[in-house]
């Protein structure tokens, strides 16, 4: 794993981190890694909305991310942030009826790009984000993995159980009927 470096997404590495999307037809047709921070308001339905939507949220510092790079080119990413940027979580009427406590940061997408599967990348993608966290102070950080009861599945955009497990993070309850809520504190 030594030969990848972890960068934070942000104006300086937008063009990695476009053309790692532009490589996936903008990510699961079009989504530009946009799903979970907008509701109706802001949300577009077209890839090229999203990919300006994108932009415009990691030039307002509204949009976080963990980019993994073998050299110059970003092959992985962890987003990241706070329930106010990240508010469009699935299964949200269910962990807003079961909420305990609100985290401060978010882990909502996790994705490798096709080349650099099955390479250990969500592992690198998961831990450069929270030492990402870490960097601005912390806190309490929830992820919404598939929980596939041990089986090993194909999983495009979250992550596992045993992903989130071997970074630290303790098993809180189910969420819809695939995946879990899993949290962490990060000083």
């Amino acid at each position: 794993m030594s030969d990848y470096t972890v960068k934070a997404l942000g104006p300086d590495t937008w063009d990695a981190f476009a053309r790692m999307a532009e490589r996936h037809n903008g990510v699961f047709g079009g989504c530009w890694c946009t799903w979970f921070h907008t509701f109706q308001a802001e949300k577009t339905f077209t890839a090229e909305g999203n990919r300006a939507l994108k932009q415009r949220l990691v030039d307002e510092g509204r949009a976080h991310a963990a980019l993994v790079f073998d050299r110059d080119e970003a092959v992985a990413w962890c987003e990241y942030g706070t329930p106010e940027e990240l508010p469009n979580i699935y299964h949200r009427q269910q962990y807003e009826a079961e909420l305990d406590r609100l985290p401060d940061y978010r882990i909502t997408c996790i994705f490798v790009d096709k080349k650099y599967r099955r390479k250990g990348l969500t592992a690198v993608a998961l831990r450069g984000a929270l030492d990402l966290i870490a960097e601005t102070g912390g806190g309490v950080v929830e992820g919404y993995p598939h929980d596939t009861d041990g089986k090993k599945v194909s999983v495009l955009y979250n992550g596992t159980r045993s992903h989130f497990e071997q970074a630290g993070f303790s098993y809180v309850r189910p969420k819809g009927t695939k995946n879990c809520v899993m949290r962490t504190e990060i000083p």
